[in-house]
């Protein structure tokens, strides 16, 4: 009897640590664009709350859009803004990225984003080369800096804006969040910038799609790829510009070295790595800007990215430039 008793304690205790995990999702809203989560669990934590507090937070530290936000207020000239982490976080990684791009990427772009009719200011009209190089003083992350929690900057001109790295840097806090509750297999996407770990419910890595460039508004895809506990970023001008009357088309990524909003030969970038989500979506942004060429160059110092490159050709055909570790 003591035996059978055993089995069955046994039994008990195997049937408890296979239980199936299983799909869940959540899906919304969030800085601007939609997110969709997919995380497997075998038990019913909820995690819609915390992942609201988490974008509140976000907002509240670095959205431009909220005027009470500290970005905000350091924005309009408040230099009594203690930082939180969660813009120390953004910041040093910034900071880094701008150097390793010679100044490619750079945050503090938003003078310019704003000129062109990118941002939550007011553009300016006709702008021309004359303006463009006055507002270039205020532009470059080596002319801002942290001191006692507050920052630092040369000129009060000077207008941080982190969009070009606040998606990825949001799917990497909320990833965190599952990742303390050992969450291990989970997909986290936020407006198509995308962290994975672990595998899906069919016990394979998560497949994503990377989309082709149209202009006409249609979805098609260059290809899939699986993401073996990476993050993907993809950066592009198909979809977000403006065209004046005149049919002169700017697009959102801006040369921080001209200031000119025009297209390089780049009509999309994807990259893959396994560092965080942040640090892809802001090479994605930084290769867009630097064209074919310079991205080539760039890639052949940093062997971890893993990168897909959509352009036009001389005869404007579509071609595809993989760098030679993108093995999906």
């Amino acid at each position: 009897m003591k035996n059978l008793l055993f089995l069955a304690l046994i039994f008990v205790v195997l049937s408890c640590n296979t239980r199936q995990e299983e799909l869940k999702t959540i899906e919304g809203n969030a800085i601007g664009t939609t997110f969709s989560i997919r995380y497997l669990d075998t038990s019913n934590k909820k995690f819609d709350a915390k992942i609201d507090s988490l974008i509140k937070a976000i907002n509240k530290s670095v959205s431009t859009y909220i005027s009470t936000s500290d970005i905000s207020k350091i924005n309009s000239g408040d230099t009594t803004v203690v930082i939180d982490e969660l813009f120390k976080e953004i910041f040093l990684k910034s900071e880094r990225i701008y150097a390793e791009t010679e100044g490619v990427f750079d945050p503090t772009i938003g003078t310019l984003v704003n000129a062109w009719g990118f941002g939550p200011e007011k553009a300016i009209e006709n702008l021309d080369s004359l303006k463009i190089k006055e507002l270039l003083k205020f532009v470059g992350f080596d002319k801002v800096r942290i001191k006692d929690g507050k920052i630092i900057k040369l000129y009060p001109q000077i207008y941080f804006d982190f969009n070009a790295i606040a998606k990825g840097f949001l799917v990497d806090v909320v990833s965190k969040l599952f990742e303390q509750h050992e969450i291990k297999n989970y997909m986290v996407e936020i407006g198509g910038e995308i962290r994975a770990r672990g595998v899906n419910q069919h016990n394979k890595y998560w497949r994503i799609a990377i989309e082709n460039p149209n202009f006409d508004g249609s979805r098609t895809f260059a290809t899939t790829i699986q993401l073996r506990n990476e993050s993907m970023a993809t950066s592009g001008n198909y979809r977000k510009f403006r065209t004046t009357e005149e049919g002169k088309k700017y697009v959102h990524t801006i040369n921080t070295k001209t200031g000119f909003a025009t297209e390089s030969n780049l009509l999309s970038a994807s990259v893959i790595s396994k560092t965080d989500c942040a640090d892809v979506d802001a090479y994605a942004t930084a290769f867009m800007a630097m064209g074919l060429e310079r991205s080539k160059v760039f890639l052949t110092k940093h062997k971890e990215l893993k990168v897909l490159l959509i352009y036009g050709d001389e005869n404007g055909n579509l071609e595809i430039f993989k760098s030679a570790n993108f093995d999906n």
